[in-house]
């Protein structure tokens, strides 16, 4: 038997492995989500969050592009007001909007034979049609990173792209490497998703992640 970890939950244990993840609040009232706008800054977003809760974006629990402190307080106060009893114990979480025209996936899974494996692809709209994705046995070495970078098909997504700087090659090892450790170090973990992993700035920025965890 295995439980998901809230979203909050899911990123604080992977940044205690080193996994580089966006500053972001908890809030537990509107007036809280108010004022986590002073750490996070302006646009936001806003999501319900909660063990309970692993696909947001099919339900509505989740606001996008939220300009103004009492926008983001408006969202909260919905969001809280849709939770159902079956979601458990709730809160909001504040975060920064961030925007990339290009989107990767990472993460971890436990396959049944060989064992743990960390994975690197092509996220976004097109990834279904593409289907580039690499995969490894944990636990990899700086330069296995660099080679699963370096064996995606699909290039040219990493390099300039739409006015945006190349991707930052050494970062994603670097977050590659803190998921294989990870890997290592989280007893009884089954599976990591960082989808999107949004590109900002040339740096890979997990927007959202779930751990699966034995219960």
């Amino acid at each position: 038997m295995t439980r998901t970890l809230s979203e909050h939950d899911s990123k604080a244990l992977l940044a205690e492995h080193g996994v580089p993840m966006p500053a972001e609040r908890l809030a537990s009232t509107p007036d809280e989500a108010r004022a986590a706008v002073d750490a996070i800054g302006l646009p936001a977003v806003a999501k319900l969050c909660g063990d309970g809760i692993a696909h947001k974006t099919e339900r509505g629990l989740v606001r996008l592009d939220l300009a103004t402190a009492d926008a983001v307080a408006e969202a909260a106060g919905e969001l809280l007001a849709n939770a159902t009893a079956d979601d458990g114990d709730v809160q909001v979480l504040v975060a920064p909007m961030l925007r990339s025209n290009r989107e990767l996936i990472a993460g971890l899974a436990l396959d049944p034979q060989f064992g743990m494996t960390v994975l690197l692809g092509v996220g976004g709209i097109l990834a279904e049609a593409i289907e580039d994705v690499v995969i490894r046995l944990v636990p990899i070495e700086r330069a296995d990173a660099y080679d699963m970078i370096d064996d995606l098909r699909t290039q040219k997504l990493l390099g300039a792209f739409r006015g945006e700087p190349a991707v930052d090659r050494e970062a994603l090892a670097d977050l590659l490497c803190s998921l294989s450790a990870a890997a290592q170090a989280i007893d009884g973990l089954v599976s990591v998703d960082l989808n999107p992993l949004l590109v900002v700035d040339g740096a890979p920025v997990p927007v959202d992640a779930l751990v699966e965890v034995q219960a």
